[in-house]
């Protein structure tokens, strides 16, 4: 049993960091960055699906997120996941736990019943139950915290939302902040472990793991200011 976050975080984080950097869950690349959609040139680049493909993977991430569960002493009656990606990660859980399970779509459905929340009763209402919310990455925050709301109107009740990875980026402490009543974020890998992880496994020199430091601090600068300014194409 793991008595605090941080020992869960601590064991768990590396762990995940190594399997995602070798399954190219996580793909880094500070000296030739990827474009991202945005049209931004990004020294990262997440793909959480990638750990879909080995059993081990997926059941050491349902090990952590419920450890998460255990350490906090959170009190839930069921389990969402976002979609698509939080889909199986929160049915693993779910599994593992023996709890009900849903899923939160993007958006409602343009047909048959509409449904924004599927796995519910045919009312389409939690009824008040404690709801625990699980994601794949939380970046920016804005699908997370689209996903909480959707499940608050829904009539749930939602304080914790567990997710595999974060870049840690401010817009996202600010996207948690706005939701009143607050819903806590929290991830088992952090960036810092990742760059940590990476330069201890040698996938990145010490410049490297500077560059993608630096990204951090400023992700939308970053391209610029190391001679990779964004895309005009996709400005446009």
């Amino acid at each position: 049993m793991y008595h605090t976050l941080e020992d869960v975080q601590k064991e768990f984080g590396p762990r995940i960091a190594k399997e995602a950097l070798y399954m190219g869950a996580i793909k880094l690349s500070p000296n030739d960055p990827f474009l991202w959609a945005s049209g931004y040139r990004m020294p990262i680049y997440n793909d959480n699906r990638r750990l879909l493909a080995d059993a081990k993977a997926r059941a050491l991430i349902a090990e952590g997120l419920a450890a998460i569960a255990e350490a906090l002493e959170i009190p839930f009656d069921s389990i969402a996941g976002t979609a698509t990606a939080g889909i199986p990660h929160a049915t693993t859980l779910a599994d593992k736990l023996e709890k009900p399970l849903c899923y939160v779509r993007a958006w409602g459905k343009d047909h048959g019943l509409k449904n924004l929340i599927e796995g519910l009763g045919s009312d389409g209402s939690f009824h008040g139950q404690r709801v625990l919310l699980i994601e794949d990455l939380i970046s920016t925050g804005g699908s997370s915290v689209k996903a909480v709301q959707s499940i608050r109107q829904a009539d749930g009740l939602v304080a914790y939302c567990l997710a595999i990875f974060t870049y840690g980026l401010e817009a996202s402490v600010q996207s948690f902040a706005a939701l009143e009543p607050q819903c806590r974020p929290i991830a088992l890998l952090d960036y810092d472990t990742m760059v940590a992880t990476a330069l201890a496994t040698g996938y990145v020199d010490g410049n490297g793991a500077e560059l993608l430091n630096q990204w951090r601090r400023n992700p939308f600068r970053w391209g610029t200011d190391n001679g990779f300014p964004p895309s005009i194409r996709e400005e446009k």
